[in-house]
C-alpha cells in the first residue's frame, strides 16, 4: 500500500519526508526505494525527529486506533488504511480525539475514488436517483482466503476476517444512501472453508504454521437504518461462488443503479471488468444507461490519497469523515454480535 499512498500523496504536491517500520531494515529499505530523506525504526523517534504535518498508518489492523492516537495527540493529521480500528468503541475514542487536536482522520476507503463511484455519486447528488430505499453491498470470492496462521486469519491482530477486510462495498452503498444512522442488525458468519488450503488466495502472506485461523469465511447481513432505507450484505474469501464480484446495487425513488467490478479470476486486478449503469423508466419502457469513465486499474487508490493532502490544504472535501467510520464499524461489530447470539442487535 506505500506504492499507492506514496503516488497519492505526490500527486496532491505533499512531499514524504519520513518512514518508520519496527522491523529492523524496513524502514531504510524502503526510504531507499522511494527516495524518501529520513527512515526510522520506531515511531516515536519519527515524531520526535522529523517534521511532518501528517502521517498515513499502514500496519495490521490491531495497530490502527493506538498508532492514529499516538499520531493525533503528536498534533499530526492521520490517513490509516481500513477498517478504521477493531471495532467501534476504538472509532469513537479516534474520533473524540481528533476534534479535540482539530486534526483530519480519514481512512482509506479507496473505493470511493473510483472513477464509477465518483460519477454514481455526482448522478445521486444532482437528485437523477431520487432517494435511494435499499441497497445491496458485496464482494465475493471463492477462493480469497489470504493464507493462513497469518495476521489477516488471526481475530486478535485482524479483528475478523472477510466482513472487516473487505468492508469497501458495504462503505460504498451507506456512502451512496447519504450514511444514515443505523437502526438494527441482523447477521450470520460462517466458517466454512476458512482452514481449506483449496479456497486459499493467489495474493497475502505466507502461511504461519504456527498462527491462528480464527475468523470467518463469510458473512450475510440485513442493516435498516433510521431513515427506514435497508442495505443488505454479503462478504467472503471462500464461499461457494461463480467468480469474484465487488459490486453495489440501489433501488431509488426515480431510478436504480449498479457500480460493479468483475474478476476473471480471484484476487488479480489484470482480469478485471469495471461497469457503472443506471437505471430509469422513461414512457413506460426501461432505460438502461451505461455510464462511460475512465479505466481505473489501481480501484481508486491513489485519487484517495490525494484526496487526504487536498483536504488537509483546503483543496478538496474530504472522501470520508470520521463519523461515516464510526457508523460503519458499528454495523460490523453489529453482525458479528448477531451472528453470535442468533438475534438482531438494536443500535
Amino acid at each position: 500500500m506505500l506504492k499507492y499512498h506514496a503516488e497519492g500523496f505526490k500527486k496532491a504536491g505533499g512531499q514524504i519526508v519520513a518512514v518508520a517500520d519496527l522491523a529492523p531494515g524496513a524502514a531504510a529499505k524502503a526510504a531507499e526505494d522511494w527516495d524518501i530523506p529520513l527512515s526510522f525504526e520506531s515511531v516515536e523517534e519519527m515524531l520526535e525527529k522529523a517534521v511532518l504535518d501528517a502521517v498515513s498508518i499502514i500496519v495490521p489492523n490491531k495497530f490502527h486506533a493506538p498508532l492514529a492516537l499516538q499520531c493525533l495527540h503528536a498534533g499530526k493529521h492521520v490517513f490509516c488504511e481500513k477498517p478504521p480500528a477493531l471495532t467501534a468503541d476504538q472509532v469513537e475514542e479516534m474520533l473524540s480525539v481528533s476534534q479535540a487536536v482539530g486534526k483530519h482522520l480519514m481512512f482509506n476507503f479507496n473505493n470511493r475514488a473510483r472513477p464509477e463511484s465518483r460519477e454514481m455519486m455526482k448522478l445521486i447528488g444532482t437528485g437523477d436517483a431520487g432517494t435511494i430505499n435499499s441497497a445491496q453491498a458485496k464482494w465475493i470470492r471463492r477462493t480469497g482466503i489470504p493464507g493462513f496462521g497469518g495476521w489477516f486469519t488471526n481475530k486478535a491482530l485482524s479483528g475478523g476476517g472477510p466482513l472487516i477486510d473487505l468492508l469497501h462495498m458495504v462503505d460504498l452503498a451507506m456512502y451512496f444512501m447519504g450514511y444514515p444512522e443505523p437502526k438494527a442488525v441482523m447477521g450470520q458468519t460462517f466458517d466454512t472453508f476458512i482452514t481449506d488450503p483449496g479456497h486459499k488466495g493467489p495474493w497475502g502472506i505466507p502461511d504461519n504454521a504456527e498462527g491462528a485461523t480464527d475468523v470467518e469465511a463469510a458473512a450475510h447481513g440485513f442493516v435498516s437504518f433510521k431513515t427506514g432505507q435497508v442495505l443488505s450484505l454479503q462478504v467472503s474469501w471462500a464461499e461457494m461462488v461463480k467468480r469474484e464480484e465487488v459490486s453495489v446495487v440501489f433501488q431509488g425513488t426515480k431510478a436504480g443503479g449498479k457500480v460493479e467490478r468483475l474478476f476473471g479470476t480471484d484476487g488479480l486486478d489484470e482480469t478485471a471488468i469495471d461497469t457503472c449503469e443506471l437505471y430509469t423508466q422513461e414512457d413506460g419502457k426501461s432505460v438502461n444507461t451505461i455510464i462511460e469513465v475512465e479505466e481505473c486499474e489501481d480501484m481508486g487508490r491513489i485519487d484517495s490519497a490525494a484526496n487526504f493532502v487536498e483536504a488537509i490544504d483546503g483543496k478538496a472535501e474530504p472522501l470520508n469523515t470520521p463519523h461515516q467510520a464510526l457508523a460503519l464499524m458499528q454495523v460490523i461489530d453489529a453482525i458479528y454480535k448477531s451472528s453470535e447470539s442468533g438475534k438482531p442487535v438494536v443500535l
